[in-house]
Parts: C-alpha cells; structure tokens; sequence
C-alpha cells in the first residue's frame, strides 16, 4: 500500500504516528507524549487510543509486539507499538498535506507564520 492512499489521516492516528517517532512505546507512554508533545493542548482517551493502534496495526501503519515478563509489574504485560516504514511515510505525507493548508491560511493572513 502506498501511503498517499491512507491520506487524509485521522487525527487520532496522526497524533500517534507523531508520538512514536523512531521509539517503541506501550499504550500509556504513547497518551503521556501526546499530551507532552501539544504542552497539555491534545489529548487522547484510551478507548479512542486502543481502537487506533488496532486499527493501525491492521493498516500496517504500527507493529505491535508484547513486553518482556520483566516489563511487568506483577500485572499483564504491556504490548509496545512502534511505526513502520508505512507508518512513517503516512505521517511525512499527512505532514505535507497541513503544510500546504498552513501556507494558505498564511497567505490569507489567518495566521503569522513561524512557530509560536
């Protein structure tokens, strides 16, 4: 699959591909960097996190792998998601794509440009 296909991207999904970067995270480290990455602005629910990674990994977009029995804390292991080749290139062309919306609400003065 070509991940122009996959584009426009939810932003749930989008959200998570931005948040895994080049690591391996468990569900929990995936909403903690979400909501660090946004400074507090984003945030994602587990239900709605859960129901995208196993959509995701269906996509191809993640891989899922289960933890080490020492990962756990006497409790279940945690499963580790981490980004494809895909999913990378999905998250570069949905990148792309706001990008190009950006520059038009720039040119239309909605916004300054640089970062804020």
């Amino acid at each position: 699959m070509d991940a122009l296909e996959l584009i426009p991207l939810k932003h749930s999904t989008y959200c998570v591909l931005l948040a895994l970067g080049d690591e391996e995270l468990h569900g929990y480290a995936i909403m903690q960097a979400i909501a660090e990455m946004t400074r507090g602005r984003e945030a994602i629910l587990p239900g709605t996190l859960y129901a995208a990674l196993a959509r995701m990994v269906d996509d191809g977009l993640v891989e899922e792998r289960e933890g080490r029995a020492d990962d756990a804390s006497g409790g279940p292991r945690r499963r580790y998601y981490r980004r494809t080749r895909l999913g990378r290139n999905a998250a570069r062309a949905e990148s792309e794509r706001l990008r190009a919306l950006l520059d038009i609400a720039r040119s239309q003065k909605l916004i300054q440009g640089g970062q804020r």
